[in-house]
């Protein structure tokens, strides 16, 4: 192999491995955010919720919470 070929190979590995890091920060990211929403949807059910007040009248009447 000439010098050409292995500085061609450590340059596109160490594109591979920006491109892994990238996808690793941005899928902790989506995690984190699903985590936090998932959170708030937790606390909206709370009994006393404030948020709630503001549903129309009739929401969430029909779901079956008994499984």
């Amino acid at each position: 192999m000439d010098v050409a070929t292995i500085a061609a190979a450590l340059v596109g590995a160490q594109a591979g491995q920006l491109q892994i890091d990238v996808a690793t920060r941005v899928l902790q990211m989506s995690l984190h955010a699903e985590a936090a929403t998932a959170q708030q949807l937790l606390q909206t059910g709370q009994p006393g919720a404030d948020s709630l007040a503001n549903l129309a009248s009739g929401v969430g009447g029909g779901v079956n919470i008994s499984a």
